[in-house]
C-alpha cells in the first residue's frame, strides 16, 4: 500500500508545486481591483523587500547570465506585484489618509518619517535623486547593454551552430553533446531577447512611480482639504509623509531589480560568482602599492582630514603586502587525470630545481604566445575539446588517457604549437588564431584566398581564411574548423598512434584492479601468479600500437591464462590474442551492416613476401624496387577508398601479417593489417582493391 501511494503523492505535490505561479498571478491581479487590509498591505510591502533581494542575491551568485535563466519572466511578476501594491496603497491613502500617518500602515509611515525627518521638501528632493538614480543611470545603461548583447548573440548565433556541426563532423563532439549544445546556443539567444524588452519594464515600472507619487500627494490634498475639512498645512504634511512612504517601499525594491538586472547582463560566464571572480581579479599588489603611496601623500597635505586618509593608506598597504604578483596567477589545483594549463617558467636561474628540468607529464602540449588565447583563463575552448578528445579516445582503446599538459613556450614561434608524448617531439604545427581553416570538399570548386598549408591531421590541402570569408567558404563546399578544433584532431591522431607510450604497470595494475572488482577470482589467478604483471603490460602495448582496443580486459587475461603454458615472449601472446580482438576495432571502423572495405595481396605478390619473410625471419627481405611499389600502390588504395568515405585493412596471409605490419608501419602508419584468422565469420567483405601482379613485380 505504501509503494502503491507514493507516486500519487508526488504527483499530487507535483501539481501544487505547479498551481503556485497561476494562482499567486491571480491573486496580485485581485490586489489592483479589491481593497486590502493595512495589515496584508504591510506584509506584501515586506514580501516585496524580500523578493526582491533575493532576485540580487541569486543575480550575485550565478556563474553566467544563463543560470539565471527563468529572470526575465520572474522580474515581470516582480514588477506587476509592486505596481499592484501601488494600486493597492493608493486606494488607502487616498480613502483614509485623513485619519493620519497610520492610516495605510506601519510601513508606509516607518519608510515616510525616515526619509522626511520633519522636512517634506527633503523627503520629495531624496525621492526625486533616488528615481533618477534608477531610471537614468542603472536602467538605461543596463537597458543600453541589453540590446548591444541581444544583437551581437543573434548575430553570432549561425556561426556558432555551424562551429558545433563542424566539430561534430570532425568527432569531436558526439551526438548528444552537440544537441545540448544547441540549445544552450539557442536558449542563449532567447534569454538575451528577453532581457532587451525586460529592460523596458524596469524603466517603465520606475515611471509609474513618479506618477503615482503626483496622484497620491494633488489627489490626497484635494481630497482632504475639499472633502474632509484639513487645512492645506495639514493635508500637504500627511498625504506628502504618506505618498513619499508609499512611494519609498516601492522605489526601493525597483531599484534593486534594476541592479539586479544589470549585473545579469553585465554578467561574463566564469566558473566562479561575481564577488569571487572580482576579488579574484582586483587583489593584485602592483595596482594597491600606488593606491596606498597617493593616499598617504594626500594625507601629509595640510588641512585634510590626515587620520582618514592614512587609515586609508593603511588598509591599502595591508592589501597590497597580502595581494598576489600575477593577474592570471590563481590558487587553483587541477585534479590527477585533469587538463591542465600552466604559465611558463619565469624563476630566476640560481633557483633551479629537478622539477624545472624534468617534464613528467604523460602528454604535453606546448604553445607559443600567439595561441595564449585559444586556452584563456581556465583552459577555454581550447582544453574543452581537448577534454572531448581523450574521453573519445579512452572510450575506443580501453584504457584512461592521461590528462594533457598545455603550456606556453616562449622559445616557439608565436602561432606553433608542438605535441609531446612522455619527452619525445610527435607533432608540430602552426595555427593561427585570428583564422579558421577551410579545407575543400569534393563539390568545392573556387579557390580561396589565405595561408595555403596542409592539415596537420590528415595532410589534405587547406587554406586559413579571414572570419569574413566563412559564408564564401562554406558555399563553396568546404569543411570550415576553428584554430582549437583543429589542435585538438592533430593530438587525438597522436594519441590514437602512440597509445602504447601512454600506459604503464601503473595504469594497468589500475585496470586490473577495476577488473577485479567484478571477477576477483581471475585475476588473482591469473596476475601475477601465471603471467607477471610486465608481461600484461608488454602484451597490452603490443595491441595498443596496432590500434587493438583493449576494453575487454576479462577475455585478455582470460586469454593470457591459457597461453600461460606455451613459454611465449608477449608479441607472440598478442599476437595468439588478436583475433578475439580484432572484432572491437572493425565495429569501430564500420558499422556492423555494412559490407567490411578489404585490400588483398595478389597471390604471386603473396608467396613472394613470404618467401622473403622466411629468409629474414621476422624481418622482410624485398629489393627497393618492390618495396616502393608496394607502398605506392597500397597508399593509392587506401587513399581511394579514404575518398569514398570508408575505411579499408589490408587483409594477408596468417603467417606474413606481423611482419607485413612491421615493415609497413614507418611508411603507411595509419594502415590496418589484418590476418586472414583475424576476419570475423560473421561479417560481410567487400574487396575494394587487390595490389600486385605481373606489371608490378621487378624483373628477378
Amino acid at each position: 500500500m505504501t509503494a502503491a501511494t507514493l507516486p500519487a503523492s508526488g504527483g499530487l505535490k507535483a501539481q501544487l508545486a505547479g498551481l503556485a505561479l497561476p494562482l499567486g498571478v491571480l491573486v496580485i491581479i485581485a490586489m489592483m481591483v479589491m481593497p486590502l487590509p493595512v495589515v496584508l498591505l504591510d506584509l506584501f510591502f515586506v514580501a516585496n523587500i524580500l523578493l526582491s533581494l533575493v532576485i540580487l542575491m541569486v543575480a550575485l551568485y550565478s556563474y553566467r547570465p544563463l543560470d539565471f535563466s527563468s529572470f526575465p519572466s520572474l522580474l515581470l511578476i516582480a514588477t506587476i506585484f509592486r505596481l499592484a501594491l501601488n494600486v493597492a496603497s493608493t486606494r488607502v491613502v487616498l480613502t483614509e489618509g485623513h485619519t493620519g500617518h497610520d492610516a495605510a500602515g506601519k510601513v508606509i509611515k516607518a519608510f515616510g518619517e525616515f526619509v522626511i525627518a520633519g522636512n517634506i521638501v527633503v523627503g520629495i528632493l531624496v525621492f526625486s535623486i533616488l528615481v533618477i538614480i534608477n531610471i537614468v543611470v542603472i536602467t538605461k545603461g543596463a537597458s543600453r547593454v541589453s540590446e548591444v548583447s541581444a544583437r551581437f548573440t543573434l548575430d553570432a548565433m549561425p556561426g556558432k551552430q555551424m562551429a558545433i556541426d563542424a566539430d561534430l563532423n570532425a568527432g569531436l563532439l558526439t551526438p548528444d553533446t552537440a544537441r545540448a549544445r544547441r540549445a544552450e546556443v539557442a536558449a542563449e539567444a532567447d534569454f538575451y531577447g528577453s532581457m532587451d524588452g525586460a529592460g523596458k519594464f524596469v524603466k517603465g515600472d520606475a515611471m509609474a512611480g513618479i506618477l503615482i507619487l503626483a496622484i497620491n500627494i494633488i489627489g490626497g490634498i484635494l481630497i482632504g482639504t475639499l472633502q474632509h475639512g484639513l487645512t492645506m498645512a495639514d493635508a500637504s504634511h500627511t498625504y506628502v509623509l504618506l505618498s513619499i512612504g508609499d512611494g519609498l517601499v516601492a522605489q526601493i525594491p525597483a531599484l534593486l531589480l534594476s541592479i539586479a538586472t544589470a549585473i545579469i547582463v553585465t554578467r561574463v560566464s566564469s566558473s566562479h560568482d561575481m564577488g569571487s571572480l572580482i576579488a579574484k581579479q582586483i587583489h593584485l599588489r602592483a595596482a594597491w602599492m600606488p593606491v596606498a603611496a597617493v593616499l598617504g601623500i594626500i594625507g601629509l597635505v595640510p588641512g585634510m582630514p590626515s587620520g582618514v586618509f592614512l587609515f586609508a593608506a593603511a588598509a591599502a598597504a595591508a592589501i597590497a603586502w597580502f595581494g598576489r604578483t600575477d593577474l592570471n596567477n590563481t590558487d587553483d589545483s587541477a585534479a590527477p587525470g585533469t587538463d591542465t594549463v600552466e604559465p611558463a617558467d619565469a624563476k630566476p636561474s640560481e633557483g633551479i630545481t629537478p622539477d624545472d628540468v624534468a617534464d613528467h607529464a604523460p602528454v604535453s602540449l606546448q604553445i607559443g604566445y600567439g595561441l595564449i588565447p585559444l586556452a584563456g583563463e581556465g583552459g577555454g575552448a581550447l582544453v574543452t575539446r581537448i577534454t572531448a578528445i581523450r574521453r573519445e579516445v579512452s572510450k575506443a582503446m580501453g584504457f584512461v588517457v592521461p590528462g594533457v599538459r598545455i603550456r606556453d613556450d616562449l622559445t616557439l614561434p608565436p602561432n606553433q604549437y608542438r605535441i609531446r608524448v612522455g619527452q619525445v617531439i610527435r607533432g608540430e604545427d602552426v595555427v593561427y588564431p585570428d583564422r579558421k581553416l577551410a579545407i575543400p570538399g569534393a563539390g568545392s570548386a573556387r579557390k580561396l584566398k589565405g595561408i595555403e598549408v596542409k592539415d596537420p591531421s590528415f595532410g589534405l590541402d587547406a587554406v586559413w581564411i579571414l572570419p569574413h570569408q566563412l559564408a564564401e567558404a562554406e558555399a563553396d563546399d568546404h569543411v570550415v574548423v576553428e584554430p582549437e578544433s583543429v589542435i585538438a584532431t592533430h593530438l587525438s591522431q597522436l594519441l590514437y598512434k602512440h597509445a602504447a607510450d601512454l600506459i604503464g604497470p601503473d595504469d594497468v595494475q589500475v585496470l586490473l584492479d577495476t577488473l577485479a572488482r567484478v571477477s576477483p577470482t581471475l585475476v588473482n589467478a591469473v596476475v601475477p601468479k601465471l603471467v607477471p604483471l610486465h608481461t600484461v603490460t608488454g602484451v597490452l602495448r603490443t595491441l595498443l600500437s596496432e590500434r587493438i582496443p583493449i576494453g575487454d580486459l576479462r577475455r585478455i587475461v582470460e586469454g593470457l591464462a591459457e597461453l600461460s603454458g606455451r613459454n611465449l615472449s608477449a608479441p607472440d601472446m598478442a599476437e595468439a590474442l588478436r583475433p578475439m580482438l580484432v572484432p572491437l576495432l572493425l565495429q569501430q571502423m564500420t558499422p556492423i551492416n555494412t559490407p567490411m572495405p578489404l585490400v588483398t595481396l595478389d597471390p604471386e605478390l603473396e608467396q613472394l613476401l613470404l618467401r622473403a619473410r622466411r629468409q629474414g625471419d621476422e624481418g622482410l627481405t624485398i629489393d627497393t624496387g618492390l618495396a616502393q611499389t608496394l607502398v605506392k600502390s597500397l597508399s593509392d588504395a587506401l587513399e581511394e577508398a579514404t575518398g569514398q568515405g570508408k575505411q579499408a585493412v589490408l587483409i594477408v596471409a596468417s603467417q606474413l601479417r606481423r611482419s607485413l605490419a612491421a615493415f609497413l608501419r614507418p611508411h603507411l602508419p595509419d594502415a590496418i593489417v589484418l590476418g586472414i584468422n583475424e576476419l570475423p565469420e560473421t561479417r560481410r567483405v567487400e574487396v575494394i582493391a587487390s595490389i600486385g601482379g605481373q606489371s608490378q613485380l621487378p624483373s628477378r
